[in-house]
């Protein structure tokens, strides 16, 4: 079984939860998800299968969409709603709605930001959520990051009760764009303290959530198709972005022995370039500028 399952993750589960469960699913070790979401986060997980799991690194390259909701006028130690409360600007009145357009309008484009302490990014060989559960402080790495859209998607909502203001949003993402730190980012646009309340993944890896199948459908599915051939994506829909050459059966029997391909190959010199045989991907290869070829970077089939 080789190929790319879209996944539906629901709320309450880690990554690896799903990838552990299709492993027992599927019968086979060979299976690997491309981008992390939080256990408080739903949505499409692209999962490898096979010898996909050698393309999770270009599954992740591509961008994502997210849709969800922030709160304004308290935020928490990990961004979102699973934290504690360390500050509190009860709001008097609703922030005017422009305001927030521009405030967001600003956070478009190329940003830099800085991992929430809560999260997986290794500093000195240690998760940054090692040291905040540990009680421990460290200078965290700041990462330029893309936001393409970042809008709301309907009028904010004001609670007179609690002071606070709900925004929806949906934003179009770079690989390493953390939304949590995003909705932090609009509360110090706005002045006040905010925090991500709810946050869904419409899309990653080029799968929308509409492709997606959650793990029960995913069993029942098995019981009367156990290859699952039907949902299954080609390994070629992660790679679809890069440069394709279709290789005569001369190239072929240089690249299945792990031979470099001259520049005259493609026009042009590009850093990735997706090779095909009869019409199936069977290598990813990278220009070498020094020795002046394309060679190896991933293979896919080799016979």
């Amino acid at each position: 079984m080789d190929g790319i399952l879209p996944v539906y993750k629901t709320a309450g589960m880690t990554s690896h939860d799903v990838v552990f469960k299709l492993r027992k699913m599927l019968q086979t070790k060979k299976v690997g998800h491309a981008g992390t979401l939080d256990p408080n986060v739903d949505g499409v997980l692209p999962i490898a299968i096979g010898r996909a799991t050698k393309a999770i690194e270009f599954l992740q390259e591509g961008g994502k969409t997210y849709t969800g909701s922030i709160i304004l006028g308290f935020s928490t130690t990990t961004e979102d709603l699973d934290g504690d409360v360390v500050e509190r600007n009860t709001l008097l009145a609703p922030i005017p709605i422009e305001q927030i357009d521009v405030a967001m309008q600003a956070l478009t484009g190329d940003i830099v930001q800085t991992p929430p302490m809560y999260s997986a990014v290794k500093v000195n060989g240690r998760r940054l959520y090692d040291y905040a559960r540990s009680g421990e402080t460290v200078e965290r790495p700041q990462r330029q990051v893309t936001v393409d859209v970042f809008e709301r998607t309907n009028a904010p909502s004001f609670d007179a009760h609690q002071r606070t203001q709900s925004v929806d949003f949906i934003a179009t993402v770079s690989k390493g764009t953390y939304i949590r730190t995003l909705a932090v980012d609009l509360g110090h646009q706005l002045g006040v303290p905010a925090v991500m309340s709810q946050l869904t993944r419409q899309s990653a890896g080029g799968y929308t959530l509409s492709q997606a199948h959650s793990l029960e459908a995913v069993a029942k599915q098995l019981a009367t198709e156990p290859t699952l051939a039907s949902w299954l994506q080609p390994i070629s829909s992660a790679v679809g972005d890069y440069p394709q050459l279709e290789l005569t059966s001369t190239q072929w029997a240089v690249v299945k022995h792990g031979g470099g391909l001259s520049a005259g190959v493609y026009p042009g010199e590009v850093s990735r370039l997706v090779l095909r045989y009869q019409g199936e991907v069977v290598a990813v290869y990278a220009w070498h500028a020094e020795k002046k070829q394309y060679r190896t970077y991933r293979t896919f089939k080799i016979n």
